[in-house]
């Protein structure tokens, strides 16, 4: 967490307007600050000047996928520890379970979501990493 800041940062990426809405909606009125991309490339830039406390992708994005930004995440030390929660559509879950295991996904969510739901996974995976517990 950004020592300069009190509230938890999430970086959500999407190119669907709508998801990306609603759940900037659920995490703002939960006191979180929330970023937001419209692609996996513009999400890693972001990521690198600035990251965030948990990073929610959609597996289907532009330039990067959510697999392929997961990887770069894991890749950079400064990042590595960050809760990364995939979001995907019905009927390519099996594309995303099978990920490597070394991509450390938090969470993989299925779409249509609920944004509680979301925001309950987002904050357990940030209170996991303050306390040092391992995760998935």
């Amino acid at each position: 967490m950004d020592t300069q800041n009190t509230l938890p940062r999430v970086l959500l990426c999407d190119d669907e307007v709508h998801i990306v809405k609603a759940a900037s909606i659920k995490f703002l009125r939960a006191g979180f600050e929330v970023e937001t991309a419209e692609n996996g490339q513009v999400a890693w830039e972001m990521i690198q000047k600035r990251a965030p406390d948990a990073v929610v992708a959609d597996y289907q994005m532009p330039y990067l996928n959510g697999l392929q930004l997961c990887k770069l995440i894991r890749d950079n030390p400064p990042t590595a520890d960050i809760p990364v929660f995939l979001l995907t559509a019905m009927g390519l879950e099996p594309e995303v379970q099978s990920a490597p295991q070394d991509l450390r996904i938090d969470s993989v969510i299925l779409k249509p979501f609920s944004p509680r739901e979301l925001l309950r996974s987002v904050e357990q995976g940030i209170a996991a990493r303050n306390a040092g517990l391992p995760r998935r």
